[in-house]
C-alpha cells in the first residue's frame, strides 16, 4: 500500500489550508491508501530557524518525508510566495529528499493575483529536491473553500471537481511508481 504525507505550511491550526489538507487526508485514506499529516508549526521554531537538522523532530519529520512514497505539499500563499515556515522546512530537507517521489503542490490564498506562485515560486523550489513528478498543482481562492460547523471543509462544486482531478493525477503517479519498483 502506498503512502502519502501531507505537509502543511499553514501557521495557523484553524486556517482554510490546514482544514483543507486535513480534508485531502480524509479523501485519500476513502481510496484505501495511507495518509499522514506533517503540521510544520508544531515543529520546534528554534529548531527549523536555526536549522538543527539533528534536533529529534526534526530528524523525525525528515524520515517521515523520506519513508513516504508521495508527498502533498499544502500552503497559503503570501506576498505571492508559499509561507516562511513551509521554506523553514523545506531548507532543512536533504538535497535528494524527493527522489523517487510523486509530489503534489496546493495552495489556499485570497486573490487570484498568486495564483501563479504555485508555478514561478513552490514548483522551483520542489523540483530542486528531485522528485520522480511534481503534479500540476492547485490554487484554490479562500472564498472557494467553506469552513463548517464542524470544522470540515465544503468546496464549491467546480473546485471540488478540480481537486479530485489533481487527487486523481497525484494517485495514478504513485500506483505507476508502485507498478514499476522505483
Amino acid at each position: 500500500m502506498s503512502s502519502v504525507l501531507i505537509i502543511s505550511g499553514s501557521p495557523s491550526s484553524t486556517s482554510r489550508t490546514e482544514r483543507l489538507a486535513r480534508s485531502i487526508a480524509a479523501r485519500i485514506r476513502a481510496r484505501d491508501v495511507q495518509a499522514s499529516l506533517l503540521d510544520v508549526r508544531d515543529l520546534p521554531a528554534e529548531d527549523l530557524l536555526h536549522a538543527r537538522f539533528d534536533a529529534p523532530k526534526i530528524a523525525e519529520s525528515t524520515a517521515r518525508v523520506a519513508a513516504a512514497d508521495g508527498i502533498i505539499v499544502a500552503t497559503p500563499i503570501y506576498k505571492a510566495a508559499y509561507s516562511g515556515l513551509l521554506k523553514t522546512f523545506l531548507d532543512l530537507l536533504p538535497q535528494f529528499a524527493l527522489r523517487g517521489k510523486v509530489v503534489l503542490p496546493l495552495a489556499t490564498g485570497g486573490s487570484v493575483a498568486h495564483v501563479l506562485a504555485i508555478d514561478y515560486a513552490l514548483r522551483p523550489v520542489l523540483s530542486s529536491l528531485d522528485p520522480l513528478h511534481v503534479v500540476n498543482g492547485l490554487f484554490l481562492l479562500d472564498k472557494q473553500i467553506n469552513v463548517l460547523d464542524s470544522g470540515d471543509v465544503q468546496l464549491e462544486a467546480d473546485v471540488d471537481q478540480r481537486l479530485d482531478g489533481v487527487l486523481d493525477q497525484f494517485l495514478r503517479g504513485l500506483q505507476r511508481v508502485a507498478s514499476a519498483g522505483i
